[in-house]
């Protein structure tokens, strides 16, 4: 049953059962492989962010290459740590849209290039490491899970991500009049994918294609698109090298104003983490302490900084990994466990790199399109166990309605504002967390003023009465 809203959570988010396999159960080492394998193919932003960074900066495709290398290993990094060592939850977690979107804005703000940019983002995830230093009673990231653990909050925060990740899927899915297989082999192969992807899902028999039915739908689009479109398959074998980490590749630079960019803009990662924390534990029937939070939000940053050092993005629980699960229903933690190891170990050869970015872009948004929409619908399962007081009307609704306007702000209004300004407005993550803490604050500092005020009245009212009667 989940909890009311106005309760101060403390226990994991509760719906009803989830998973055919639990969090901490097994799977055959052929079926975690394949899954892994599955869940690698559901991180869009893993095969997408690091072009775009290489485009941005005229990187030559060396470098390009050694960004998808270490991206991966830092995503694999981090969510082994939370797989079997901190959190102990299967959540896979992938480069941030909000470290990419800061990353463009601000490389070549001070002339540092990604130099400043890195240089910046590591000090900002220094700072989050020592406020996120598990603490059972008075950890900073403890007192936050009070607020974003309340039901409304964490489910509006996944709403928010949710419809966020709309830019991504249809867009996407159709391509732009320049790209190869516009309009209609792109269509047919996404809708290929998708279709498979939807049937296999709610096949009522058959746990094995449901379980891999993401990998089926991607493999199935991929082929009709290859029919119809060249792709670079071929590429594959061309490179066999690997990819050795280098510390700060792009050179060192810290800039003050970079840095608190940065330290803002990790915080919405955090928040939507915590959020996605209390939602699958409660898939797995698992009490999640603050503690055990905090833990997780710490391998988070942890991990996001060390890949930093090394030239890779912050990182946040992946959104089409989470709506996975609830496709698959196999919550196994040591399947995310072979994610990572398979993130961690893969992503240092280039053949697999380039193996991952042959896989067409409309297949994959396509797919994701999938995704969303099932993470998009435990949101609003969630947001069933809520009563909707005045209050809770105003948290639920305001921030969303608020966050999503952002993506709406025409480019020139956005471009005539302060860089932090920009970024705030510009990402619905991080302006709908910081209304919905905001609001949550101001609405319960309301309470206690309310309630101080009750004490203060019936205090003067009973010596009153107490006269009277003597």
């Amino acid at each position: 049953m989940a909890l009311k809203a106005e309760n101060v959570p403390g226990p994991a988010v509760r719906t009803a059962p989830v998973f055919d396999v639990g969090i901490d159960e097994r799977v055959p080492v052929s079926s975690a492989i394949g899954l892994g394998v599955q869940n690698i193919l559901g991180m869009a932003g893993l095969l997408i962010f690091p072009a775009l960074i290489g485009t941005a900066f005229k990187l030559s495709p060396s470098d390009t290459a050694y960004l998808y290398g270490i991206t991966f290993m830092t995503s694999g990094l981090v969510v082994i740590l939370q797989s079997v060592f901190l959190l102990r939850l299967p959540i896979v977690q992938g480069p941030y849209a909000g470290s990419l979107a800061a990353l463009l804005a601000v490389g070549h703000a001070k002339g540092g290039g990604l130099g400043s940019a890195f240089g910046s983002m590591v000090i900002a995830g220094l700072i989050w490491c020592v406020l996120a230093i598990p603490l059972k009673r008075y950890g900073l990231i403890t007192y936050l899970s009070r607020f974003v653990r309340d039901p409304i909050i964490s489910a509006v925060i996944v709403l928010i991500l949710a419809t966020q990740l709309t830019s991504t899927a249809l867009p996407n899915w159709l391509g732009t009049p320049q790209s190869p297989g516009f309009p209609g082999v792109n269509l047919i192969a996404g809708a290929v994918g998708a279709v498979l992807v939807l049937v296999l899902t709610v096949l009522p028999r058959g746990k094995i294609l449901r379980r891999l039915a993401v990998l089926v739908g991607v493999a199935a689009g991929t082929v009709v698109y290859a029919i119809f479109e060249p792709t670079s398959f071929g590429d594959i074998g061309r490179n066999v090298g690997v990819v050795v980490p280098k510390f700060f590749p792009f050179g060192f630079t810290v800039h003050g104003d970079l840095v608190v960019i940065f330290f803002i803009t990790l915080f919405p990662a955090i928040a939507e983490s915590i959020a996605t924390y209390d939602i699958v534990a409660g898939w797995g029937g698992q009490d999640l302490s603050a503690y055990r939070v905090s833990q997780g939000v710490f391998g988070e940053v942890v991990g996001s900084t060390i890949g930093a050092v090394f030239g890779g993005m912050s990182t946040l629980a992946y959104p089409d990994n989470i709506g996975l699960l609830r496709t698959t229903r196999v919550g196994s933690r040591y399947v995310t466990l072979t994610t990572g190891i398979i993130l961690l170990a893969l992503g240092g050869l280039e053949p697999f790199d380039r193996l991952l970015e042959a896989v067409p872009l409309p297949v994959l948004a396509a797919v994701g399109t999938i995704l969303f929409g099932v993470l998009f619908a435990s949101a609003i399962d969630v947001l069933g166990g809520v009563r909707w007081t005045r209050e809770n009307l105003m948290l639920g609704g305001v921030p969303f309605i608020t966050a999503i306007g952002g993506l709406f702000i025409p480019e020139p209004t956005l471009q005539a504002l302060p860089m932090v300004i920009r970024l705030v407005f510009g990402q619905p993550m991080i302006i709908g967390t910081l209304l919905l803490i905001v609001l949550k604050a101001a609405f319960g500092l309301r309470r206690l003023g309310d309630r101080g005020l009750e004490r203060r009245v019936l205090g003067d009212a009973e010596p009153a009465g107490a006269t009277t009667e003597t």
